[in-house]
């Protein structure tokens, strides 16, 4: 927007260098050129301003696919004027001389015809084309046929206009149509999740039958181990009871023959002892009976001796003293 300062009869403009001024005095111009500064007569002179930097206009149309759907598109086209004089010839510049805004609208009506061309080359493209090929390709094939439309369209060309870029954000169908098609997409992808989770669980499940089999294969082994150990056990205790059997048996053996030998000797003991009694008189036997069963004896009160039994006893004894005495007489005479 230019600046003007009022003076008496007088007036000072000043433009920014993103702005073409054209100065027209008594139908002719004067004056033309970015970023100028100068000093005018109002009564005698008129000012147009055309804003030469870029400029975006944000669109958002809605239409109707071949199947008959209705579809929103929204973007962005950046235009820009690069012929100012012929914008200035078509579409009224002029500014207030007193405040240096525009008169009218200019650059409104510049939008306005920009976005009818462009609704009206994304209509003809709606009407072609299906919905499904809208949602998945439709962007770009708006995007350029907006921007071949634009740059051929002679309405651009003619006010002096250049379409700088074009950009389409987004086409969408209406919120009942796309939840309609994004079901069987939702549900084929809750399929695949179902799936990614089955396989997860079924693999979990084989890791762990894998781990039992495992566990189990240990249980057996140390089992096994187990029975080995304890058979070995058994067989070392059997062993150990045998060999102590073993000595037990020699040490009674030995103790049986200890025995043996003893009552060996005891009885030949008493056999020779029993042979000595036999070669004894009866005489004699007697009174060693006699003082065995003295000796046995703790008192005597009375002692009732016979003649019969004394003298056959004397008589005994007598015999066997005269014998025992001639003995050694005939050994010396041999």
């Amino acid at each position: 927007m230019a600046t003007i300062k009022r003076y008496p009869f007088i007036r000072h403009l000043r433009a920014e260098a993103s702005s073409t001024i054209l100065q027209t005095k008594n139908g002719k111009q004067v004056r033309a050129g970015r970023g100028l500064a100068f000093w005018f007569m109002p009564g005698m002179s008129s000012v147009a301003e055309v804003p030469m930097d870029d400029r975006d206009l944000v669109f958002l149309f809605t239409g109707r696919s071949h199947d008959f759907q209705e579809v929103t598109t929204q973007g962005t086209v950046t235009y820009r004027v690069v012929y100012p004089l012929r914008l200035a010839e078509r579409i009224d510049c002029a500014i207030d001389l007193d405040r240096g805004r525009h008169a009218k609208e200019p650059m409104e009506q510049i939008d306005q015809a920009i976005q009818q061309l462009a609704q009206q080359l994304a209509h003809g493209l709606f009407a072609k084309e299906s919905l499904r090929s809208l949602l998945a390709d439709g962007v770009d094939v708006l995007r350029e046929r907006l921007a071949a439309g634009l740059d051929n369209e002679s309405g651009i060309v003619e006010r002096g206009l250049e379409i700088v870029s074009v950009r389409v954000a987004a086409i969408q169908a209406t919120a009942e149509v796309e939840r309609a098609l994004q079901t069987p997409q939702l549900e084929a992808m809750q399929q695949q999740a179902d799936e990614a989770t089955f396989e997860r669980r079924a693999l979990a499940v084989e890791k762990e039958r894998a781990i039992q089999e495992n566990e189990i294969t240990n249980q057996i082994e140390l089992a096994k181990r187990e029975s080995e150990l304890i058979e070995q056990a058994s067989l070392n205790a059997r062993r150990e009871a045998e060999e102590s059997a073993a000595v037990k048996q020699i040490e009674s053996e030995a103790v049986a023959n200890r025995i043996r030998e003893t009552e060996g000797a005891k009885a030949e003991a008493e056999q020779a002892r029993v042979a000595i009694y036999e070669a004894l008189p009866p005489a004699i036997l007697t009174g060693l009976a006699m003082k065995e069963f003295a000796g046995k004896l703790q008192r005597i009160d009375h002692v009732h001796l016979t003649p019969d039994l004394l003298g056959g006893l004397l008589a005994d004894l007598t015999q066997t003293a005269t014998t025992a005495l001639a003995a050694p007489k005939r050994k010396r005479k041999e």
